[in-house]
């Protein structure tokens, strides 16, 4: 296999994953110590992300091709991609990665978020959500309180009624 083709399957790989990651993050990897970066792709497996480091000029021609425009420009220097079909997962890991092990040197490049780029900034405002999780019990939580307030406001009339019954009953007892 010449050096063209491995090339081209690369790209095509780095396609397939542009196509299926929902987030993807851009980091500069540099001054990490094999052991912190050991323990970095321990906690990116866990919450279901891939981490890759990837020549930027096969993750440009990829990007270009898969139509994710605007990432040319943070292609420079080391570049490790972080993919995932959870759109806040890599935020999220690799900045609180970074805030606990009080990285200086280990920079977020950028994002893309369902196809679209996002800088430094907005990668950080994505790890500041809270997870999926999370946000689907606030939303549940949101369904469930007109649903139970209903049924109050629907039980008040039975229980009026039941007090009422209960005071003619001890009234005729009492006669």
């Amino acid at each position: 296999m010449s050096n063209m083709e491995e090339k081209g399957l690369v790209v095509s790989e780095i396609k397939e994953k542009f196509r299926q990651a929902s987030g993807i993050v851009l980091a500069d990897y540099r001054g990490l110590t094999v052991a912190q970066v050991t323990q970095l792709r321990t906690q990116l497996r866990q919450a279901g992300v891939e981490f890759r480091v990837m020549k930027n000029t096969l993750v440009r021609r990829a990007a270009n091709e898969v139509g994710v425009e605007g990432l040319d420009s943070y292609l420079k220097g080391p570049t490790a991609l972080a993919f995932s079909a959870d759109p806040v997962a890599p935020a999220k890991v690799l900045m609180d990665f970074a805030k606990v092990n009080k990285l200086k040197t280990f920079k977020i490049k950028a994002g893309v978020l369902d196809g679209k780029v996002i800088g430094a900034e907005g990668v950080k405002d994505l790890a500041e959500l809270p997870s999926r999780e999370v946000l689907l019990a606030m939303v549940l939580r949101g369904m469930q309180a007109p649903l139970s307030g209903m049924a109050n406001v629907l039980q008040g009339p039975i229980r009026k009624m039941g007090y009422a019954l209960e005071e003619v009953r001890k009234l005729k007892a009492a006669q």
